[in-house]
């Protein structure tokens, strides 16, 4: 029997980022365990540490949903890492405030994340990193910067 399947001319680039990226995230949810942090967490106290930012604008930074959100901030909360605060530059606004140990956790979350891009960087023969990297950068920054518009929703992972 002969296959009907159509022949491809590219490489499946879909299946080949589709992988890589679920294999990255796999290794930093277990490589942050370690800590007691996901990596919702881990984003959630890196940017609330940058600059005074609400819920909503964390929530954004890291393409959260609001229920997502408020699990993520409940947990950090109950292990101490974070509280819920008025903002400074606008009362009606609550911010996350990251504790002293939250910040803490964060350094070490950050040297953690840190080495298991080095770790995956470090798979690449000398020379193909920057390379790979800035090809990368460019297809994010260029031709797939911005979703298509779509009927339905597409399902995706987690941003940087």
């Amino acid at each position: 029997m002969t296959s009907m399947a159509p022949a491809r001319g590219e490489s499946d680039l879909s299946f080949l980022l589709d992988h890589a990226s679920h294999v990255l995230r796999t290794q930093m949810t277990a490589a942050l365990a370690e800590i007691g942090l996901t990596p919702r967490m881990h984003c959630v106290l890196v940017h609330a540490l940058e600059e005074e930012r609400t819920q909503i604008q964390l929530a954004e930074l890291g393409d959260m949903d609001k229920t997502t959100m408020v699990v993520t901030v409940d947990a950090l909360e109950k292990a101490g890492y974070a509280e819920r605060r008025p903002s400074t530059k606008d009362r009606r606004a609550r911010i996350i405030w990251v504790t002293e140990e939250g910040a803490r956790i964060a350094e070490r979350s950050q040297r953690i994340v840190d080495g298991v891009h080095e770790a995956a960087f470090a798979a690449l023969p000398d020379g193909e990193r920057a390379v790979f990297e800035r090809a990368l950068t460019r297809l994010v920054e260029g031709h797939l910067s911005t979703p298509a518009e779509v009927p339905q929703p597409v399902r995706r992972a987690r941003q940087a």
